[in-house]
């Protein structure tokens, strides 16, 4: 893989996320990273320091990159939720680093006010709903993230064909009372195979 001059940082994540998604994130080191590059093994520490904070980069870009897609979804609760599970099940190997917190450095303040921009967005979308505001983000964020785990795993057992968006927007109008108008003729399966 070839990098431009100056960007070597941001070659060396699309790297290692096409790592994670690959070979997932215990085979990931940082030798490994800088052969596939193709530069000095030295590279990466130089840009991350270690394994940890090359994870915290990951997990920093991948909530940075969701609170965006969250906010372009809209006003629409359940397009959030949408969004979210489109986010999951697209960039899987950022996903997978940004909620396993034995990987990262929590208290990185880049981090923390990229995931402080994400849960913005979802609490500001619980806050819409009647209810309780907290139990309402816990069950949207919960159940959107349980599905694009589950997808994520091949855990579910969907007719072939079966769009990740149309499964989500079917099962986040479960949760707000919009079931009748959700579904649009998704195809789930039975939900244990």
């Amino acid at each position: 893989m070839a990098y431009h001059h100056g960007r070597l940082r941001e070659t060396l994540l699309e790297a290692a996320v096409a790592a994670i998604e690959q070979d997932g994130v215990a085979r990931l080191s940082l030798r490994d990273l800088a052969r596939r590059v193709g530069v000095s093994h030295a590279a990466p520490a130089h840009h991350f320091g270690d394994r940890e904070g090359l994870f915290t980069a990951i997990a920093t870009d991948g909530f940075a990159r969701l609170a965006t897609v969250l906010e372009q979804a809209g006003d629409d609760f359940r397009e959030v939720g949408v969004a979210y599970v489109r986010f999951a099940t697209s960039e899987r190997g950022r996903y997978e680093v940004m909620f396993r917190p034995d990987l990262h450095r929590r208290d990185d303040p880049e981090l923390a006010a990229a995931m402080d921009r994400a849960g913005d967005v979802l609490r500001s979308g619980a806050a819409a709903e009647p209810g309780d505001d907290r139990t309402n983000g816990l069950a949207a964020w919960s159940l959107v993230h349980g599905l694009a785990t589950l997808w994520n795993a091949g855990a579910i057992a969907m007719d072939e064909g079966a769009e990740v968006e149309v499964v989500a927007r079917a099962v986040a109008g479960v949760l707000f009372g919009h079931a009748a108008s959700a579904a649009g003729g998704a195809a789930v399966a039975d939900p244990v195979r």
